[in-house]
């Protein structure tokens, strides 16, 4: 028998949507990707040149299960520098991409039952760790009029006895739009946990994030180096947890994972020390697509109330065309072969949008959204 945690998870669409798509794609048939988040630029010269010189010293051994020291402080430092807030090298651990980081969080978090509030739409991922850890997602609906923000009334109302933890994610997967800092102050002020996912931190406009290390301690950080310094491949991430969970989630690190990659971890040292101008030139071009995704979406037009300004993605209506954006996703991919992300893979309040990635060169871009332009012509 099947457990039923296996089972009763649901699949991840986005997945689903690349597996079809290179599937075509081994049949000869050329397809625009823009449906992963997944950027196409090449890890920074200093983070290959890290990653070199730790293999050729041979640091390819067991680092400690919280991870190398220096990067640890090299963590705390970047927060410091970018937030003003003080971290403890000793309140991080460094993790096998930040999927591990969010599963050692859950863990260390629930017990069975217990609740964590979600935004709908939101990651796709996010219900799958915290049920497959014993809990339950609250799921709170946030709107395209609102830039898909947050209402801390909303999550008020949401919060039981049962609510341990109310997870955010800003900037925002599927939406790429941000928390403001007022909101994100008022959530600070309630009593459960706060899980703050800052992967795409870095990745940001208009405006400036903020982190939750701002205006609370009690709090979780998720982030990484896969999505601002283009390292998917070398699978880093981190946590950062108030002190009397450490002992905890380390022992769990132990268990399950061992500890992240020795390679990894020197090339994030890298990629927090010498990487600035990389990241300023991937950003310059990433906004470059941004405008042009947003004006010509809007032409061909899908509906776009408050412009994304942050991660790499515009989370579009498409309400108009059809009111089932698994079977529209699908059929652009078949006919327009361009691949997109169905709205509904992040939530039932997504249904009716697609999201769209600009992780894909502009000439990929343009041609993607030419051949969508063209579907919906010969739709009507």
């Amino acid at each position: 028998m099947i457990s039923k945690r296996a089972e009763s998870i649901t699949p991840f669409i986005v997945m689903e949507v690349l597996e079809r798509a290179r599937e075509m794609e081994a049949q000869g048939i050329d397809i625009i990707h823009l449906e992963v988040g997944e950027p196409d630029f090449d890890i920074p010269h200093a983070v290959k040149a890290a990653t070199r010189s730790a293999l050729d010293e041979g640091l390819t051994h067991y680092t400690h299960s919280l991870g190398d020291p220096g990067l640890r402080e090299a963590i705390a430092q970047n927060y410091l520098d970018r937030y003003g807030v003080s971290v403890k090298p000793d309140q991080v651990v460094v993790t096998s991409g930040t999927s591990p980081a969010m599963m050692l969080v859950f863990a260390a978090l629930l017990e069975g039952g217990q609740e964590v509030i979600i935004s709908d739409p939101g990651y796709a991922c996010y219900p799958n760790f915290i049920s497959f850890l014993g809990g339950v997602p609250v799921r709170v609906p946030v709107y395209e009029k609102d830039g898909f923000e947050f209402a801390p009334v909303a999550i008020q109302a949401r919060i039981s006895e049962k609510t341990k933890a109310i997870l955010i994610n800003s900037p925002s997967n599927p939406t790429g739009n941000l928390l403001s800092e007022g909101t994100m102050r008022a959530i600070a002020q309630f009593p459960p946990y706060i899980v703050s996912d800052e992967i795409y931190h870095g990745l940001v406009y208009e405006g400036r994030e903020h982190s939750i290390l701002e205006y609370t301690d009690h709090a979780f950080v998720l982030n990484g180096f896969s999505k601002l310094y283009a390292m998917t491949g070398l699978r880093l991430g981190y946590l950062i947890a108030p002190e009397r969970f450490i002992r905890p989630i380390q022992k769990m690190q132990q268990n399950f994972f061992i500890c992240a990659s020795s390679l990894a971890q020197r090339a994030g040292i890298a990629a927090l020390q010498d990487t600035f101008q990389d990241v300023a030139e991937m950003k310059r071009i990433y906004n470059q697509r941004r405008l042009f995704m947003i004006r010509r979406l809007k032409e061909i037009g899908f509906g776009i109330t408050i412009e994304p300004t942050g991660a790499f993605y515009v989370f579009a209506n498409a309400r108009h065309i059809s009111g089932d954006s698994y079977k529209l996703a699908f059929d652009i991919l078949e006919k327009a072969h361009v691949g997109v992300t169905p709205g509904i893979d992040f939530g039932k309040n997504g249904e009716g949008y697609l999201r769209f990635s600009y992780a894909n060169s502009m000439e990929n871009i343009a041609e993607g959204l030419d051949r969508i332009e063209q579907y919906l012509k010969n739709m009507k």
